[in-house]
């Protein structure tokens, strides 16, 4: 059994890295340092509930993968 907060855990630090690589990549385009801050915010909020959704979804209802054979 995996707990929902391994997942929240998950989500955090997926979060915080995906929303860094977007936040230099608006910096590369020469946006204004407030409109970068803007876009980490906004990208972390709604992707982080997405991506957590996404993961509890996949671990109740989709067993692509799963192996559940014992091996003693």
């Amino acid at each position: 059994m995996v707990s929902p907060k391994r997942h929240l855990v998950k989500a955090v630090t997926w979060r915080i890295i995906a929303s860094t690589t977007t936040a230099a990549i608006a910096w590369m385009f020469g946006l204004p340092p407030k409109a970068i801050g803007f876009v980490f915010l906004v990208d972390l909020v709604i992707k982080f509930v997405l991506y957590y959704v996404h993961e509890r979804v996949w671990y109740k209802h989709i067993k692509y993968g799963v192996n559940n054979e014992r091996t003693d």
